[in-house]
């Protein structure tokens, strides 16, 4: 595995980090390799999928892999939160040989964050203060010119990652996390009173539009708010085909511990629901003044704005999601499948990666997943969600966090249609691959 150094733009590049992963070759690009080919680990690199399906590890061990974006010549970009033992935050790997895994890698650049897309000939990353561009000629594998400050955000203390999207008008969309639990004036603190109105949403708590094309821009001064009442949507996408801006959003937490009188633990860890947004021009989703009740399937007041678990009177009017997962799986992920290679019934659908919970005591942990929601041509759901990828901790009972194996973070759909995982634990990168059809047929 050849290591390409760029020491003029690591010299350009300080604060933060990142990394940038490509998988792809010549096979593969030219149409010589097809799935039914590929070799799929026979474990499926660690974890279990859904029937019809295996996976093969495309690189392993990159560190803290968060979001990824596949190239249409087959490379893939992946966004990594920490830096290497070098500093450097970017890889580029490449698959020269047509068996799906990475035999090339270069390092380059220090700016750590989470968002990752290519638009317009430009590979766009975020930092958790920043947005950045390089330009990448089609067919490159790494850029050999600095980065371009495209829009600049303040500090922030908690949710201060920055994904980001595109549309098909020059617009580019990013979250905007609100550095709070529930806008109390000291945050997680009992009894602490709540602010109302809460001003964290003048700057935060929603998702802002930006240009895609306009350097220099600078979050207040520039851009303006396109929905606002989202806690913290990590996972953020624009659907292709309905023509809609998505996001699945972090939803509040500790419900039992600031409010006893008013929850129980075992509601503590299943509320509130995990909300998958279809997001219209200037939504409001209610946080903090409300959090959606999937087992209610409505938006209910929050206690810190006089609630108690049953009245909506804060949340007439609010916006509600077109599905909902149980509480504090993590939603850190979110594509639309528009291949051809799965079956029908994953066209145009969600596929939400689930970072895993921390918080559901006396429950299991849960999430550690990438699960799948069918939608129809309205782009709402139309069925319930089913697990396409799990096992990802290795373990039956999970505790904490910190024992996960693995911890998938980051999709991305490959040009023949494969699906792209990312774990933000050691850094693996699958190929998950629909292979029964080929199967059945070679029988």
């Amino acid at each position: 595995m050849s290591l390409i150094k760029y020491s003029t733009i690591a010299r350009l590049l300080v604060g933060g980090a990142a990394w940038l992963v490509a998988c792809g070759s010549p096979a593969s690009q030219n149409g010589q390799t097809t799935p039914a080919q590929l070799v799929a680990d026979a474990d499926n690199g660690g974890i279990q999928l859904a029937e019809g399906f295996s996976a093969l590890v495309v690189a392993d061990s990159l560190g803290t892999a968060r979001h990824l974006v596949a190239a249409p010549n087959g490379d893939l970009y992946v966004m990594l939160q920490k830096p290497d033992a070098n500093g450097h935050c970017i890889v580029a790997l490449r698959d020269t040989t047509g068996d799906g895994k990475a035999d090339r890698m270069a390092r380059f650049g220090n700016y750590s964050g989470t968002g990752i897309e290519l638009h317009g000939g430009y590979l766009y990353f975020s930092s958790d203060t920043a947005v950045w561009r390089y330009p990448l000629p089609a067919g490159q594998l790494a850029p050999t010119a600095p980065p371009e400050l495209m829009v600049s955000f303040p500090p922030q203390n908690g949710h201060e990652a920055k994904p980001i999207t595109f549309d098909t008008l020059g617009n580019m969309y990013v979250n905007v996390g609100a550095p709070s639990n529930a806008c109390q004036k000291e945050d997680r603190v009992a009894n602490s009173p709540a602010m109302d109105p809460c001003p964290i949403l003048e700057q935060h708590g929603g998702i802002w539009q930006f240009s895609a094309t306009k350097p220099g821009q600078v979050h207040g001064r520039d851009g303006r708010r396109y929905a606002t009442g989202i806690r913290n949507a990590v996972a953020l996408r624009w659907h292709p085909v309905v023509n809609s801006l998505y996001a699945a959003q972090h939803g509040r937490d500790q419900l039992h511990t600031l409010y006893p009188k008013l929850y129980t633990p075992e509601q503590n860890a299943e509320l509130p629901a995990e909300e998958l947004m279809m997001i219209r021009d200037q939504a409001d989703f209610g946080w903090p003044y409300c959090y959606h009740d999937h087992q209610q399937n409505q938006k209910v007041t929050a206690p810190e704005y006089g609630g108690d678990g049953k009245k909506t009177d804060r949340c007439q009017g609010k916006d509600k999601p077109i599905y909902a997962f149980p509480g504090h799986w993590a939603p850190n992920d979110l594509i639309f499948y528009t291949g051809g290679q799965f079956p029908e019934k994953y066209r145009n659908g969600a596929l939400v990666a689930f970072h895993g919970s921390w918080n559901r005591a006396p429950l299991r942990q849960a999430g550690y997943s990438v699960a799948f929601v069918p939608l129809g041509p309205d782009g709402k759901a139309t069925g319930p969600h089913e697990i396409l990828a799990d096992k990802f901790t290795g373990v039956d009972s999970l505790a904490n966090p910190s024992d996960a194996r693995f911890r998938p973070c980051g999709l991305a759909q490959g040009p023949d249609g494969s699906l792209f995982i990312a774990d933000s634990r050691k850094g693996r990168i699958w190929r998950v691959l629909y292979t029964a059809s080929s199967q059945m047929a070679a029988r």
